[in-house]
């Protein structure tokens, strides 16, 4: 595994890091503990030492998933990255969703960070983790009701009691980042990118490379699409979120898949998948410092964590630009 430090810190995170929103169950058609638990623990026996979670998935399963998974580890030897302001238990701040919980029941999700609420969040997160620190805490989403310099002046709050270590922000744009710096130093931006989603690339990811910050790119598998699974005319379970969204429809699939098939040869002469390839070339793009890659079991988790692996040369990677340019 390659290890890379997050912003100008000393944090090192893996560069292929365990996504845990699908471990959560939520949005994605339900979840199996165990093997939630297992994918992590195998993951982490091939070198994945950073979990990034969230409240939200799952509202708290995901979460104490992770904290069960870390149990018998060494607290020092693993690096948890866990977000706030998504509420579901209160009614306050920007309406996010409606909603449904893993039993099925009717839930309505608010995007909030005021700061009682997030000193509140943190003392939860960390009873659910198990853990008396959290490595990196990240906004979930902007909150337009709450002044940014209110969200973070409760983050640093909590950086002083030692309950958190670095802050960082998840779907912020360069404006807003450079606003939340004025009151603390992020580390990092949390972001959707892939291949067939790079419209961060146009002012976000150069404002990061000029400041020092790093990006997570979640999604970099965009939910699945890019492993060359997904065909049109898929069955999705019921639940499950990708059903509906604009990637999944099946022009898309198609447009997606006929891109696979040209960098599929490239796969090939590294014995790796299309999902393992697509993560290696992810964390070599500009700006990109870890690929959160979510898994629901153990073959997932280890294949995930072996895109390390790969050795993609200059003209590899010139090829494989080319085309996702063409896309």
């Amino acid at each position: 595994m390659e290890y890379r430090k997050l912003g100008n810190s000393q944090l090192e995170v893996s560069a292929i890091t365990f996504g845990a929103w699908a471990a959560g169950g939520w949005m994605w058609g339900s979840t199996d503990r165990n093997d939630a638990i297992k994918a992590i623990k195998a993951s982490y026996d091939v070198g994945v030492t950073s979990i990034d979670t969230a409240p939200v998935y799952g509202q708290g399963t995901s979460e104490e998933i992770v904290g069960e998974a870390i149990k018998g580890i060494s607290r020092d030897k693993v690096q948890v990255l866990t977000k706030f302001g998504m509420r579901w238990d209160l009614a306050k701040g920007d309406f996010a969703m409606h909603s449904k919980d893993n039993n099925g029941n009717a839930i309505d999700v608010y995007k909030y960070a005021g700061k009682d609420s997030i000193i509140y969040e943190c003392e939860q997160s960390l009873r659910r983790l198990g853990t008396d620190y959290i490595d990196l805490y990240q906004i979930h989403w902007p909150d337009s009701t709450t002044p940014i310099d209110e969200t973070f002046e409760a983050v640093s709050k909590l950086i002083e009691q030692g309950k958190v270590r670095h802050a960082g922000v998840c779907n912020y744009n360069a404006h807003q980042m450079a606003e939340a710096e004025k009151t603390l130093n992020l580390v990092s931006n949390q972001i959707p990118f892939s291949m067939v989603n790079r419209g961060i690339e146009k002012e976000t990811v150069p404002y990061c490379i000029e400041n020092q910050k790093s990006i997570l790119a979640y999604s970099p598998l965009e939910r699945g699409l890019l492993t060359g699974k997904i065909y049109s005319g898929y069955k999705f379970q019921e639940g499950d979120h990708r059903a509906n969204l604009p990637h999944f429809q099946p022009d898309f699939i198609q447009k997606t898949n006929e891109l696979l098939d040209k960098i599929k040869p490239i796969a090939a002469q590294h014995n790796a998948s299309l999902g393992q390839l697509v993560l290696r070339w992810t964390i070599e793009r500009p700006g990109i410092t870890i690929a959160l890659a979510g898994a629901r079991n153990t073959e997932q988790a280890v294949q995930n964590a072996k895109a390390i692996e790969i050795n993609l040369s200059k003209e590899e990677l010139t090829t494989i630009d080319g085309l996702v340019n063409n896309f």
